[in-house]
């Protein structure tokens, strides 16, 4: 028999899967869940400092966190020189469960040297997820005209640094929050502007209450102000409504207080919706966007 032909026995070790598992609304149980929504999927650039939860405030000891929308490069998180951390809302790869893995990144950066690249495996697996890390607490959100808070002053001067920060600042589209609801935001888009809402509730609940407002001509905020449609996003519900170019966020204070206190009557109706709400709802259904 040739060498050619003969066989090798060798045994291959299998490999490890991880097993991926699906969270509809990742961020439930934190509190500001529609504030944690809205800073990932609707708000360009916004921080809010974050605090560790025993064991691991223990664990790392005197490690200042900041919760980012989006780094560099989509990266997970960085470390600065002095220790710092920041961890991206937004990441190149994500699991089913958002949660996880923005705690996955935390973590790696807690373990990274000040200053180095934090590495973050794509599927993280089994582990804590934002409810087991933070302590439970609102977060004190920061909104931003510029990314200037990714870099250190010593950066600023680099030429390829400051190339990256026009490219990524000229993203940016003004957003102010609206106090008057929580998970409210205002913003420009240039040729109009728009009101997003993130709505707290499970999304069956706060789409039979958007359908009887409806249908009693109640979604409308403000006389001039159209309803464009609904963003699905992590288990809840975010309306949309269409804005003339010259309303300000400050414009919408009592309009959409005055919603909020419609959308609570209409959740706390217990009776079916009647034929003509059940109408108006599957009008909302096929106004639906969903965001991944």
């Amino acid at each position: 028999m040739s060498k050619r032909n003969k066989k090798k026995n060798v045994t291959r070790e299998p490999k490890q899967r991880v097993k991926d598992v699906y969270v509809a609304r990742p961020f439930e149980g934190l509190p500001d869940e529609v504030d944690w929504i809205a800073l990932r999927e609707l708000v360009p650039a916004a921080t809010a400092p974050l605090k560790l939860a025993e064991p691991f405030a223990s664990q790392y000891p005197d490690r200042e966190v900041t919760l980012a929308t989006v780094l560099p490069l989509a990266w997970p998180a960085m470390t600065k020189p002095d220790g710092r951390v920041i961890v991206a809302l937004q990441r190149q790869f994500q699991s089913g469960d958002v949660s996880r893995d923005i705690a996955a990144s935390l973590l790696a950066a807690l373990e990274t040297e000040p200053g180095q690249t934090v590495g973050v495996p794509a599927l993280p697996g089994e582990g804590p997820r934002l409810q087991d890390l933070l302590v439970a607490e609102p977060l004190d959100v920061t909104l931003h005209d510029t990314f200037e808070f990714w870099i250190d002053e010593e950066a600023a001067g680099d030429p390829q640094v400051k190339a990256s920060l026009e490219r990524a600042n000229a993203s940016i589209y003004p957003t102010v929050r609206v106090e008057s609801m929580p998970g409210a935001y205002w913003c420009d888009v240039t040729d109009r502007c728009h009101l997003r809402i993130v709505l707290p509730d499970s999304e069956p609940t706060a789409l039979a209450a958007l359908a009887r407002l409806s249908a009693d001509g109640g979604l409308r905020i403000g006389i001039d102000t159209k309803f464009a449609g609904m963003f699905r996003a992590h288990g809840v519900l975010v309306p949309v409504w269409d804005l003339p170019i010259d309303v300000k966020a400050a414009d919408c204070e009592g309009p959409v207080a005055e919603f909020a206190k419609r959308y609570a009557a209409a959740l706390a109706v217990e009776e079916p919706l009647d034929a003509a709400q059940r109408r108006a709802r599957d009008g909302l259904i096929g106004r639906q966007l969903t965001l991944r």
